[in-house]
């Protein structure tokens, strides 16, 4: 087959983000496959076809570009972040999966991109230098039951705790039902950040501890970051703190 797909990861948004080797795969790409407001982050440019579609259909997504792939077209399908954190990664190969054996032929690539929790944790300063855990509160596809499992077993894990696609016109409710689960569970002096749309013009970020922070001010952009019992604040002249869990567990401070 003379197709290529490859699933490329834009980065949390500024152009400085994105890497070098998806720049190059979307350069040779002559057609763009993606959720509308991640495909318009690719600039125009003669000779590239544009399938731009909506939330909610990642599986018709992926079919569309594997069978596009399989018909000789270089293909670039892409999502925000990394394509392999809660993105297009997944829903390819699982239309690979059950899908065309053809498909399994095809050259594939997954290109790496930076995800919100690393560049939220790099505006913070060090707040994963420990253990982490990464956690989605969308109930798109799957209970509730099973996030509230999750949250936890992050909790009683002593997890640093990012929290992905936190808050929605949908999904208003889940953010609050997050929090009041961790403050049953974890101390009140617990740090936490609120991240939204890092590296962008609008960005905002928030720092707070779990006692006092206001789910009210999450959304979907936002990246929500609670810390361990082990994370701390380390205040700097005329700024906001850093937050820094070392590296050492149950070192001392």
């Amino acid at each position: 087959m003379s197709g290529k797909l490859s699933i490329i990861g834009l980065g949390p948004g500024p152009d400085k983000w994105l890497t070098p080797e998806a720049r190059a795969a979307l350069d040779e790409a002559d057609a763009l496959i993606g959720y509308k407001p991640y495909t318009d982050r690719v600039p125009e440019r003669a000779g590239l076809e544009r399938f731009a579609s909506d939330n909610r259909v990642e599986i018709d997504r992926a079919r569309h570009a594997l069978q596009l792939a399989q018909d000789g077209r270089k293909v670039a399908v892409v999502s925000g972040g990394d394509a392999g954190v809660f993105g297009m990664a997944a829903a390819v190969l699982e239309a690979v999966e059950k899908g065309d054996a053809a498909w399994r032929a095809l050259d594939l690539q997954v290109v790496p991109g930076v995800s919100a929790v690393l560049a939220a944790a790099a505006r913070l300063g060090a707040p994963l230098g420990h253990d982490f855990c990464v956690i989605s509160l969308s109930d798109n596809l799957k209970p509730w039951e099973i996030i509230a499992r999750r949250l936890r077993a992050a909790a009683e894990g002593d997890f640093v705790i990012a929290l992905y696609n936190p808050a929605s016109k949908a999904r208003p409710r889940q953010i609050f039902d997050a929090f009041d689960l961790l403050r049953d569970m974890k101390g009140g002096e617990t740090p936490v950040a609120l991240a939204r749309a890092v590296g962008r013009a609008d960005e905002r970020v928030i720092i707070s501890d779990l006692a006092s922070v206001d789910p009210a001010l999450v959304d979907m952009a936002t990246l929500v970051l609670i810390g361990s019992s082990e994370t701390r604040f380390l205040p700097r002249p005329g700024a906001e703190p850093w937050l820094l869990t070392p590296r050492s567990y149950g070192a001392g401070r």
